[in-house]
């Protein structure tokens, strides 16, 4: 029996024309029929989708038994996206031309703006940013708004854990951010299929090449325990096969996925590890399911030439994955349907 996994870059429910619809955000990601869903750019009580819950929103249209929301940035992340009916608040256009100019033409250009209520109010919606979002540390209550990635099921959830990545843009003193990238996770499950367990994670990679394989390198080793067979899928920001090669995982992705209106590159990805080869049997990769180390590790510090025994369990893609222009968000979804089937020994 086929499981359907879907993974979506939802860009907090934003679209075509820059307003923020929750609902229709709901009704899309509902449309794909996803058994487990992978959601990323997900708000919580954020003033720029109506403080609404997405995760939630979405766990109820699929008719998810279970959801998870790991939020990366704690507090109000970005004041200027609009509510459908509304002009978009964008401060940086409001701020662009002073921004752009130089030498005293800057000056004179910066007055102008402060000056302006537009620019005022701007000025305050940034500051207001900068006073309120810190790295979220995973204990925030429900009624802080929070920004980050969600896991949606309708499968029955044996296990959830989640981890935080290596910072691309340090973060010295809570709220002050050395760098303009957001902090980042991964999120976890052990999901009951009806052929057996699969551990299906997401994730959301920074955008600076350097950092986001080191993020990658780094999630790999600290799954190295994990239960499989395990499927790592979300926006890698990483283009084409890449992922794959570096990973030694299987790609399932073979398709452009961004942008939406006129996708040309592939950086959203699904990724097998304990594919089932043609005949049934699990692939050298694959290992038996074991306890996830909880603590910290050290990336270097992984022994390459342990082995771990063969998994009862394989997993098998039944098709292509699919990538769907869902009418919202900058992203396409992507959907591949899977089998989880027992190993032959």
């Amino acid at each position: 029996m086929s499981v359907r996994l879907v993974t979506f870059n939802v860009q907090h429910g934003t679209r075509p024309d820059g307003t923020v619809d929750p609902a229709l955000l709901a009704r899309a990601v509902a449309g794909l029929g996803g058994d487990v869903v992978a959601l990323q750019e997900v708000d919580r009580g954020q003033q720029r989708s109506g403080e609404a819950d997405l995760a939630r929103m979405v766990a109820d249209a699929v008719g998810a038994s279970e959801y998870r929301f790991v939020p990366t940035v704690a507090g109000t992340v970005d004041p200027r996206r609009a509510m459908p009916g509304e002009a978009p608040k964008d401060p940086a256009a409001v701020l662009a031309p002073a921004v752009a100019s130089r030498g005293r033409a800057r000056w004179a250009a910066s007055a102008r703006v402060l000056r302006s209520p537009a620019g005022r109010a701007a000025v305050r919606a940034y500051l207001g940013t900068w006073r309120s979002r810190r790295r979220a540390r995973g204990d925030e209550p429900d009624a802080v708004p929070g920004y980050g990635i969600a896991l949606v099921s309708r499968l029955p959830v044996r296990e959830w854990w989640h981890v935080r990545l290596p910072l691309g843009s340090p973060w010295p003193f809570g709220r002050l951010q050395l760098g303009r990238d957001e902090p980042r996770a991964a999120l976890a499950a052990v999901v009951e299929t009806p052929g057996g367990p699969l551990t299906v994670v997401t994730t959301h990679l920074t955008t600076g090449r350097r950092w986001n394989r080191r993020q990658l390198r780094w999630l790999v080793r600290r799954l190295r325990t994990a239960p499989r067979p395990l499927v790592l899928l979300g926006d890698f920001n990483i283009r084409g096969d890449e992922p794959a090669a570096r990973t030694g995982w299987h790609e399932l992705v073979h398709v452009p996925t961004y942008p939406r209106h006129r996708p040309f590159l592939r950086i959203d990805h699904v990724l097998a590890d304990g594919i089932a080869a043609p005949d049934g049997v699990a692939a050298p990769d694959a290992r038996e399911p074991g306890p996830v180390d909880p603590g910290p590790v050290d990336p270097e510090g992984v022994d390459p030439d342990r082995v771990e025994p063969a998994a009862r369990y394989a997993v098998r893609a039944l098709g292509p994955a699919r990538a769907v222009d869902a009418g919202i968000s900058d992203h396409c979804a992507v959907v591949v349907d899977l089998e989880v089937v027992r190993a032959r020994r």
